[in-house]
């Protein structure tokens, strides 16, 4: 009788089989649209907030954020998945196009406009925390994953959702208090 161990199987498995590849390719494009959105919002937010309390707390975390981006850009490099430019465009596209949303003043920033774009980000750093934790899981399965790596990945996106949440919070007696 042939026993196969569980580190056996585990060292015999080939990476990602071509459907689960095909589609972890999508959901790795789908968070780089969403990680383009996150490092224009975030951007954006920290040049509107210079010189302020929150600007000097999102202008870490938006650098944070691009790096981010460049780490799933590196990731996805890793496991040879094809950048899709049309995610990525309308990642842009969708961040740009969600600026244009009156918040109350047409002219001057509207303090509405800081609590929208903290909720975005927070859901955004959310979002990127569950592919963090998406690829963790599959680092188990496949050795190009650096699980080390995607763990310091999660507790930074768990670092900045609390930064965002205790601005948010802040935002929201300013706004609407």
């Amino acid at each position: 009788m042939n026993t196969v161990s569980a580190s056996d199987t585990f060292q015999n498995r080939p990476p990602v089989d071509s459907p689960n590849k095909r589609l972890l390719g999508i959901y790795l494009n789908d968070h780089l649209a969403g990680a383009t959105a996150g490092v224009l919002r975030s951007a954006h937010l920290a040049r509107t907030t210079r010189g302020s309390a929150l600007g000097q707390a999102i202008g870490p975390i938006a650098a944070e954020i691009a790096q981010d981006r460049a780490t799933l850009l590196g990731i996805m490099q890793d496991l040879d998945m094809p950048v899709r430019r049309y995610k990525v465009c309308a990642g842009w596209a969708g961040e740009k196009l969600a600026r244009l949303k009156s918040n109350g003043r047409l002219i001057r920033r509207s303090p509405l406009s800081t609590l929208l774009e903290l909720e975005a980000l927070r859901l955004g750093v959310e979002g990127k925390a569950a592919g963090w934790q998406s690829l963790r899981r599959l680092s188990d399965l496949d050795q190009r994953l650096d699980p080390a790596q995607l763990d310091q990945l999660l507790e930074r996106a768990r670092r900045q959702q609390n930064v965002l949440e205790e601005w948010r919070m802040r935002s929201v007696t300013q706004a609407l208090g």
